[in-house]
């Protein structure tokens, strides 16, 4: 197997912390970074306020002197502390979301953050859905407060939660349990769930024990589920969560139902420039290579051969549980 299609079956384990804030703040996090604009703290960590620069519509930053706001970090981190509701107003936009601002507190809400607001409506109208914002107060909380980076983001989200549910949840939760809450975003990198005052992350490799190419494949903005807690950590308020965990793994058993030269029926979900994926059940897929498609498929395109979501009939090649990987041959189309 060459390199390409070794990546395509490795699914080893995923640190929760690398992907947070790349899923919460995509947009943000390449308009909003003050590491990345190289902008400098005016006084040291230590002390009680920092200059922090504002950016302005356009999405970038503005540095002069005159925009920037002395913000109170003993304040921002109260109230994160605390877990408390702060009204903040909103005194302008870029394209991931809004700058808010008020008495020692500057910071971002991500558009992902606003109630009223989603991921598809910002698709149709994001400039105009944003702007309206302006001029509003809203109630908010902290979410991320890193003095550090002079990075403060704030959630309307979070603020529907009563003040300490947070902290609550933090200290009930336990690694192992399973909880319902509710899908409110839907990143590339995986899911945001709210379990009633906290959010978690279930990263895509987390989703099923098979193969999931965007995770809105799986759930929806607004679905409600049933999660298991695989990681919480208490200091950064993260918690990592996974739906495949509510389920047996089916690898763990894969011998006992498939073997190399085996005929069975799958399903193509996937096509991919060096072949097809095809599920074989739910949580196993394998993968046809294009060499194992026949002539036709080389020189006309896969495309031509098969299609996503039909069914096809595969002769097994090999299999490797550890790796959680199927080698497939396409037997016939059905």
């Amino acid at each position: 197997m060459d390199g390409k299609r070794e990546q395509e079956f490795i699914k080893g384990p995923v640190n929760p912390d690398e992907f947070w804030w790349a899923s919460v703040l995509e947009d943000f996090e390449a308009i909003y970074n003050p590491e990345s604009l190289n902008v400098k703290l005016e006084r040291p960590l230590e002390e009680e306020t920092t200059q922090f620069p504002e950016p302005n519509c356009n999405g970038q930053q503005a540095l002069n002197i005159e925009n920037q706001v002395e913000i109170k970090w003993s304040k921002v981190k109260a109230l994160y502390d605390g877990d408390d509701v702060v009204l903040l107003n909103v005194s302008n936009h870029n394209k991931g979301g809004l700058l808010v601002q008020g008495d020692g507190i500057q910071g971002f809400v991500p558009a992902s953050h606003l109630v009223d607001l989603s991921h598809t409506n910002l698709k149709k109208n994001r400039e105009k859905s944003l702007s309206a914002y302006v001029g509003q107060a809203l109630q908010l909380k902290v979410i991320e407060c890193d003095q550090e980076k002079g990075r403060i983001v704030l959630s309307e989200r979070a603020a529907q939660a009563e003040p300490g549910k947070r902290l609550e949840l933090l200290n009930s939760l336990q690694k192992g349990d399973k909880v319902k809450g509710r899908v409110t975003t839907v990143t590339d990198f995986g899911v945001f769930v709210d379990l009633g005052g906290i959010e978690g992350l279930i990263h895509i490799s987390e989703l099923s024990w098979g193969r999931v190419c965007h995770p809105h494949e799986v759930v929806s903005i607004g679905d409600k589920v049933e999660v298991y807690i695989l990681q919480i950590d208490r200091n950064k308020s993260r918690l990592a969560l996974s739906l495949k965990r509510l389920y047996p793994n089916p690898w763990d058993t894969v011998n006992s139902r498939y073997y190399p030269g085996k005929i069975t029926k799958a399903v193509i979900t996937n096509i991919v420039p060096f072949g097809a994926f095809a599920r074989l059940e739910e949580g196993l897929d394998g993968l046809i290579h294009i060499s194992e498609l026949g002539e036709e498929a080389e020189e006309k395109g896969i495309c031509e051969i098969i299609t996503e979501g039909q069914v096809v009939e595969v002769c097994i090649l090999h299999i490797d549980p550890h790796q959680q990987r199927l080698g497939l041959s396409l037997n016939s189309i059905g």
